[in-house]
């Protein structure tokens, strides 16, 4: 074994191993009024406008993307624990609520 490997594996050994938590919020949305896709979208900006940019959170569309009846968003929030996942993902879901113009038809979690 190299003087380099071994240095490597005492460095490695003298930090504590973090394992991350991930949690995985899916929403589904109905939709009135939309004529269009774009239409659709302004909808939805505020999704990637506010969480989008959170450290923790990824927001992406994630089904009917097509349809302009309804829509799909999840959010995936990264954490050191799945207690504190939980709470962040009932804070944005809560806020989701309240600030986008759609009722939500399901609302799926998922802890990975």
């Amino acid at each position: 074994m190299s003087e380099a490997l071994r240095r490597l594996l005492a460095e490695t050994t003298e930090h504590p191993v973090i394992t991350p938590h991930l949690g995985v919020l899916t929403l589904q949305f109905q939709l009135y009024g939309c004529d269009d896709i774009k239409a659709k979208r302004r909808t939805f900006t505020p999704m990637r406008a506010i969480w989008g940019k959170e450290p923790d959170l990824a927001v992406v569309e994630t089904g009917d993307l097509d349809a302009l009846d309804r829509a799909t968003w999840s959010i995936a929030a990264l954490g050191t624990s799945t207690q504190l996942i939980q709470q962040r993902l009932d804070q944005v879901e809560k806020a989701i609520e309240q600030r986008i113009d759609a009722p939500v038809l399901d609302v799926q979690r998922e802890m990975l």
